[in-house]
């Protein structure tokens, strides 16, 4: 049986009929891989680490920065400076100090993706450039490895989940990377600081139903639009 402590913590998840005491056990004994500790990382590794996850990597080669901070909330201002992974690492350790949480102070690349990934039952990609979404599609592919993808800009959130037992990928949808020119990001539209959250805390849902064995929506894209307050489905 679970600890009378462990169950307490737990407790709220752990009354739900669908996950129960089984279901908080694959909680506690999952690895997931999370990539990218920024907008989408920070809320992903909030409340998977709240859920108890048992171990998650975190990799990101970025030092907090001000900017950061209206949106990444997990970080505050006396990490500005100092490596993402290890904010992280100190802000999970005082929330759920039974998660291991590995920091991986490495930008994702050709010759160490499959090595990253393959230790890990579910990827979770909350990167900010397209060369890495499909880095790790591809190596997901490639490894077996289910993935949660989100993306966010401005106003409007995206979310999937690729490659899961058999579903279809990235590739699938977008074909092809979009080139220089027609590529936007954060840092020259910008971002507002809840959607992050919002969309952050959707693809967390998502892990989680995947390691308790519940059924998740594949094969199509989720498109959050905040400013209208429309959510609509892309099916592909």
């Amino acid at each position: 049986m679970v600890s009378e402590v462990l169950f307490d913590r737990y407790s709220r998840q752990i009354f739900i009929d669908e996950i129960g005491i089984a279901g908080q056990r694959k909680i506690a004994s999952a690895k997931i891989l999370v990539i990218g500790a920024g907008g989408l990382g920070c809320p992903v590794i909030q409340y998977l680490a709240a859920a108890g996850v048992g171990t998650m990597g975190v990799a990101d080669f970025d030092k907090v920065e001000l900017h950061n901070l209206n949106r990444q909330i997990i970080h505050k201002e006396q990490a500005i400076g100092f490596p993402k992974v290890k904010s992280v690492q100190q802000e999970v350790g005082q929330l759920n100090s039974r998660v291991n949480l590995i920091p991986i102070e490495d930008k994702v690349r050709v010759d160490n993706v499959t090595k990253l990934i393959s230790g890990y039952d579910i990827i979770i990609d909350g990167s900010d450039n397209f060369d890495t979404r499909y880095l790790v599609n591809d190596a997901c592919v490639e490894l077996r490895k289910p993935l949660v993808y989100g993306s966010v800009l401005a106003f409007e959130g995206q979310l999937a989940v690729f490659n899961y037992k058999g579903s279809k990928h990235l590739r699938h949808i977008f074909p092809e990377m979009p080139g220089a020119e027609e590529t936007l990001t954060c840092d020259g539209k910008g971002v507002l600081g809840p959607l992050p959250g919002i969309v952050g805390a959707m693809m967390a849902m998502q892990a989680l139903k995947i390691l308790v064995g519940l059924p998740v929506d594949v094969n199509q894209l989720t498109v959050i639009d905040t400013f209208h307050w429309h959510f609509s489905v892309v099916t592909f």
